[in-house]
């Protein structure tokens, strides 16, 4: 049974907090990490750092959080009880569980949240799609450029991703020719509008990310004819602590551990109703419902 200590160093290794964009906030949130007799027997990973999460990590008997995203990403004043942000706090503390997150620092990793996306719809990651200049090998950096093992119409794509990725509201929406055939496609786990230059610059056909705002959308679609696929943040996030767990589980094998690792299967997506008219043929050629 290692020390919270050793688990946290462990994270920290697999995910630099120095690699973190200088506006996020990773690394250990709350756990009393100079306690010898604080131990860990199993980990929880999940995307949110919600209190459905923190009461699930209570009933998992779990000793550590691990989420993607920050509790508190622009600060606090307060971590009062009668705030949810406080109230997560108070009830990790309160049952002995630390919370750890890595957030900017996975997305760039090797492996990252992006290669995670790209293996959950079984495509071939080529290259980071804004690689990390600092990386040598050329191998972290945000988001990436994938390739099928053979052309799939969009519609097929889309379908495919409602398949793969964790049930929500949204489901996948599309953009473009249903019957155009797609075979590269760069990803990028989270919100990735920002990205539309690199994506062009890469020529692939489609581009699969989360958070698709109206204008960004239109002005790429008007500028080339690459097809996109959205869907929910939390979806494209969710893989990712699949591959998490199982690289702490690899760290724990190698040290004899004997760690428990736990991927919350709840879904925290905002959304939770969808409505499509019934006159919209789209909505079932797209794979748009979930």
């Amino acid at each position: 049974m290692p020390a919270l200590s050793d688990v946290l160093t462990a994270l920290d290794t697999l995910w630099p907090r120095e690699r973190a964009e200088q506006w996020d906030a990773v690394g250990t949130v709350c756990g009393d990490v100079a306690n010898p007799d604080a131990r860990v027997t199993r980990v929880l990973f999940a995307v949110d750092p919600v209190q459905e999460i923190a009461e699930e990590a209570v009933e998992l008997g779990a000793e550590l959080l691990v989420t993607h995203h920050p509790l508190y990403l622009r600060g606090t004043t307060t971590v009062a009880a009668d705030t949810f942000k406080g109230r997560v706090v108070h009830t990790l503390i309160r049952n002995g569980i630390a919370l750890h997150v890595a957030h900017t620092n996975a997305d760039t990793a090797d492996p990252g949240v992006s290669d995670a996306l790209a293996g959950a719809l079984g495509l071939r990651v080529l290259r980071p799609l804004v690689p990390d200049a600092t990386d040598p090998e050329g191998r972290r950096g945000l988001g990436r450029v994938c390739e099928l093992d053979r052309p799939v119409r969009l519609s097929e794509l889309a379908r495919l991703a409602a398949d793969r990725l964790p049930a929500t509201a949204q489901g996948i929406r599309a953009a473009g020719d249903p019957d155009r055939p797609i075979r590269t496609v760069a990803v990028c786990g989270g919100s990735g509008d920002s990205l539309f230059d690199q994506v062009r610059a890469a020529g692939v056909d489609a581009y699969l990310t989360a958070d698709l705002r109206h204008h960004p959308a239109s002005e790429a679609r008007a500028q080339t004819p690459l097809a996109l696929l959205d869907a929910a943040h939390f979806a494209t996030e969710w893989p990712w602590c699949e591959q998490a767990a199982a690289e702490l589980d690899a760290v724990s094998d190698r040290n004899g551990w004997g760690l428990r690792t736990h991927v919350s299967r709840t879904v925290t997506d905002p959304w939770t109703a969808h409505a499509a008219s019934a006159h919209d043929p789209s909505a079932h050629t797209t794979g748009a419902p979930n």
